[in-house]
């Protein structure tokens, strides 16, 4: 397919690199495309940000058939445009859309349509240390229809948005909370799709640990509120009596891109890896005894995020003395080296756009 460019007639002014916060500034223009049955997915354009009109009966307003993904653009000091791994993202992307019943689309295809939009969108790209240009895939159900089905025809569309760090702490520990309360997926649902119900799902838990002056919960499995499952929006690892453990991939768990980074240069660094259940219970214990070292949590937005305090219950526990752990830095200092260009890449993770 050849995707047409039409450039904007006024230009945003670009936000200065030190004021970025995170996905409230978004870029002049947008990669948009459709689908229907008679053409398959057709018309791949890249135009001027801007609303998407739709009817008020559009079955993503009602019936929530939508899918997205997160992945970030990085600038070199050379000034060099790459991303991390996006292949992934787009191999996940059609996970999902399997999952909800949706068309779907040429991986490939998607990945040289992003380039191009970034090398639309260049300027974009801020160059401050640990800033970023943030990546939205999106797809959404569009048929004007009142009816529980999956929808004929979509919309798929692309927005960038110029971020900072995304938790206000930056790479300091965070106080998670335990919720026994709220359920956010269970296996054979939507638990492992990057769709809007799972993050819907989670806003009721999110605002009580809020108030209750913690960063994020800590999710347990939703049939015997037991195991140890996410973080909010993250994978979440433990370290514990040197060896490296996050829960398995089960059906209710998003398998995350960072996570998998993660594993990989763990067993590459020799650590002992483990992807298994983990019980809330075994982690309590593991810190009685002086074994559980380090939490931390794995995503696009954050990439590692370091975990300083536990509360399950009526028990407040500390993590490695409220410090960011050795492993969690590690991670963090060697695939942020990578996404930037500034050392090798010996996973062949890199894909350069400009």
């Amino acid at each position: 397919m050849q995707i047409t460019i039409q450039k904007a007639e006024q230009l945003k002014q670009k936000p200065d690199d030190d004021k970025l916060g995170f996905g409230s500034i978004f870029t002049d223009h947008m990669l948009n495309m459709d689908y229907n049955p008679d053409k398959g997915w057709h018309n791949p354009r890249i135009e001027p940000y801007g609303p998407i009109t739709m009817d008020p009966s559009t079955m993503v307003l009602h019936y929530g058939q939508a899918i997205f993904e997160g992945l970030k653009g990085y600038r070199t000091k050379e000034g060099k445009i790459q991303l991390f791994r996006p292949q992934e993202n787009f191999a996940r992307f059609n996970r999902s859309a399997r999952g909800l019943c949706i068309p779907e689309l040429d991986e490939a295809f998607l990945l040289e349509a992003l380039k191009e939009l970034l090398r639309v969108e260049k300027e974009w790209i801020p160059s401050a240390e640990e800033t970023s240009l943030y990546i939205r895939p999106t797809l959404i159900a569009m048929d004007p229809f009142l009816g529980v089905r999956a929808s004929h025809t979509y919309r798929y569309f692309v927005i960038l948005s110029p971020v900072g760090a995304y938790y206000a702490e930056g790479f300091n520990p965070i106080k998670i909370w335990v919720s026994r309360n709220h359920v956010r997926a269970v296996r054979g649902g939507l638990g492992e799709y990057k769709t809007p119900g799972n993050y819907a799902a989670s806003l009721a838990a999110g605002d009580a640990a809020h108030k209750k002056g913690y960063t994020q919960v800590l999710w347990l499995d939703g049939v015997e509120q037991k195991y140890v499952e996410e973080v909010g929006s993250m994978n979440i690892f433990f370290v514990i009596d040197g060896e490296l453990i996050t829960p398995i991939l089960n059906g209710s768990i998003l398998p995350g891109v960072t996570r998998d980074s993660v594993l990989q240069m763990g067993m590459k660094w020799g650590m002992k890896v483990t992807e298994r259940l983990i019980s809330i219970d075994e982690v309590m214990e593991a810190h009685d005894s002086g074994k559980l070292q380090e939490i931390f949590g794995s995503g696009t937005a954050a990439v590692i995020s370091p975990v300083g305090e536990l509360k399950y219950g009526d028990r407040v526990i500390t993590i490695g003395r409220g410090a960011v752990g050795p492993v969690a830095r590690k991670l963090f200092d060697e695939i942020k080296a990578i996404q930037y260009g500034e050392t090798e890449d010996p996973f062949g993770w890199i894909v350069p756009v400009a």
